[in-house]
């Protein structure tokens, strides 16, 4: 895989990239109108497929946060189109890596010391590479370790690339501005908190600590003297990616153990800890034949506060969505609906909102659910579909929902993905306690 010697840093040169970028992508819209006037057969996925190239490639040589949201993105398959979804899917764990001498400055700015100097023996060449950092092997007193390295200059960069990537967030993937502007703020804390390895470091250390006695779960150990603020070091744990592992053909009941070890680790976390693992895509696990499940990367934890935790899962009862004098309040709360609403709006949006809740908290709503049910997700992406269709949507100038659903809607999306994948079923009850609005 070909190496990047160094990442643009300040941000000119980082706005210079972001400008040719978008040059590129006018290009291509030119030439595919150009191809279209002499042959109206011509479809946009030649276009999309031109344009994916180009700013994947761009994403890769910046890295950190506007290659991140390119991930966060190709989460959802519906989001983007198909040629996008698939390109920057590869920003999961296979992206560009850095060069060695790179990683052995970030070394000594750190430690005052090369990685040879700290390890017994240090592979310079990554093993994977994403969009924040990459991951080397290491041993240390006969214990194989996974080193993450921080890309240089991420940090510094995130503010201003978010609002750069933002046109490209709004013309590619049709978001409403209004949601765009809304969110961002969001998405730069979370950013901001991924690129400080010393908080991943606690957070990996507690959570996994907490979660210990969940059923058919590993993870690694973590070692402080051996990270920084820009180094992470754990032990090496082994397992496959999704992909890799559903190559094996696994039985149902291995693929069962391990899609209830995912959904119980996320349950626990979410209404025992109120804080979650928000980056659920294949790259953060490892799979095992005997159906265990491996955890790695907490750099994106979000933290559920009342009253958004309360009123947000107060939804999944189907006696609470039915009776409109509480879901009006919650709704209200939720910033779903917004006081200045008028009432042809107020019953649009309400409308719109019970019908999304009822369908995507269906897996709530049994004791079992199926994960491996086409006909549900085949409904869930033809609603998306419509939704993207909607010209009220796309001119709406008000953002409906609080930034705090955000990362918990983009978690849950995940883990339904992983366990579609999976084909998986679920007790989705297990350890669930209806919640109150406050």
């Amino acid at each position: 895989m070909k190496t990047n010697g160094n990442i643009p840093v300040s941000k000119v040169e980082r706005a210079g990239k972001f400008v040719k970028t978008g040059i590129k992508v006018g290009g291509n819209y030119i030439k595919h109108y150009t191809k279209k006037a002499f042959d109206p057969n011509t479809t946009r996925e030649e276009l999309h497929q031109a344009n994916a190239d180009d700013i994947y490639e761009s994403l890769s040589e910046l890295k950190g946060s506007a290659l991140k949201v390119a991930q966060m993105m190709s989460m959802d398959r519906n989001m983007l189109p198909r040629a996008y979804a698939e390109k920057f899917q590869l920003s999961q764990f296979s992206a560009p890596p850095i060069s060695g001498p790179l990683v052995v400055k970030t070394f000594q700015k750190a430690f005052g010391k090369s990685p040879q100097e700290l390890y017994d023996r240090f592979n310079p060449k990554a093993a994977n590479a994403a969009s924040i950092g990459q991951v080397h092997e290491a041993w240390k007193g006969g214990q194989k370790l996974a080193v993450k390295v921080q890309y240089p200059g991420i940090a510094d960069s995130v503010k201003s690339d978010l609002r750069m990537v933002k046109p490209f967030a709004v013309r590619i993937v049709g978001l409403c501005e209004a949601d765009v502007d809304k969110y961002m703020e969001e998405v730069e804390s979370k950013l901001m908190e991924e690129t400080d390895y010393t908080l991943e470091l606690t957070r990996s250390q507690q959570i996994t600590q907490a979660c210990a006695h969940i059923s058919n779960l590993y993870f690694p150990v973590y070692y402080p003297e051996l990270s920084s603020k820009k180094i992470l070091t754990m032990d090496w744990i082994e397992g496959m990616h999704l992909g890799e592992f559903m190559a094996t053909n696994p039985s149902q009941e291995v693929r069962n153990r391990i899609g209830q070890a995912l959904w119980d680790f996320y349950d626990f976390q979410i209404h025992t800890l109120r804080q979650v693992h928000a980056d659920p895509h294949p790259g953060n696990f490892l799979m095992k034949a005997d159906g265990t499940l491996g955890i790695i990367d907490f750099g994106c934890v979000k933290e559920l506060a009342e009253p958004f935790y309360s009123n947000y899962f107060s939804l999944i009862d189907k006696q609470v969505l039915s009776d409109r004098s509480i879901v009006d309040p919650i709704f209200a709360t939720l910033e779903f609906i917004h006081p200045a609403d008028p009432a042809e709006d107020v019953e649009f949006y309400t409308n719109l909102f019970l019908y999304m809740t009822e369908l995507l908290g269906k897996p709530f709503f049994e004791e079992e659910f199926d994960f491996g049910d086409e006909a549900y997700f085949d409904s869930v992406y033809q609603f998306a579909e419509k939704l993207s269709g909607m010209k009220k949507l796309r001119d709406s100038k008000v953002a409906r929902g609080l930034k705090d659903s955000l990362y918990i809607n983009r978690t849950y999306y995940g883990l339904y993905s992983m366990l579609n994948q999976l084909k998986a079923k679920v007790n989705t009850h297990l350890g669930f306690l209806k919640v109150k609005p406050l």
